[in-house]
């Protein structure tokens, strides 16, 4: 059932990143060159060991080949611990100036004992739907 909500997805270990994307049309401005997609993004933690994400890092690409890296503490601002069986939700957004893309990625996690473990986050494209003009 979680498939259908999040049709991407990707396992490190005992952590599973799952991404669901949304065109935003009224976010966008295809005329002056600008295009947007929401992606909400769910980390789930099958282990038996709390882990916390520590960073983020992003390889975004436009339609046309341009990649741009983006890397940071935390998510939205935040460092979640995600306990054994738990989850983490947020939503973020990314503009392109072509209406189709994609983002691939990973965590940086701190385990239990102070190491820590790049978690993949799933490739998934942004594609803007087509329109009549």
């Amino acid at each position: 059932m979680i498939d259908s909500f999040f049709p991407f997805a990707a396992t490190t270990g005992s952590i599973t990143v799952r991404v669901a994307v949304s065109y935003l049309p009224e976010q966008s401005h295809p005329a002056l060159g600008r295009w947007f997609w929401a992606y909400h993004v769910r980390i789930e933690n099958h282990g038996e060991d709390a882990v916390q994400l520590i960073s983020r890092h992003w390889r975004i690409s436009d339609g046309r080949g341009q990649t741009s890296e983006v890397e940071g503490e935390g998510v939205v601002g935040e460092q979640p611990l995600i306990v054994p069986g738990g989850a983490y939700d947020y939503v973020s957004g990314c503009p392109l100036p072509t209406p189709e893309g994609s983002m691939v990625g990973s965590y940086a996690m701190e385990l239990g004992d102070g190491s820590q473990m790049l978690v993949a986050i799933p490739h998934f494209p942004l594609v803007a739907p087509a329109t009549a003009s």
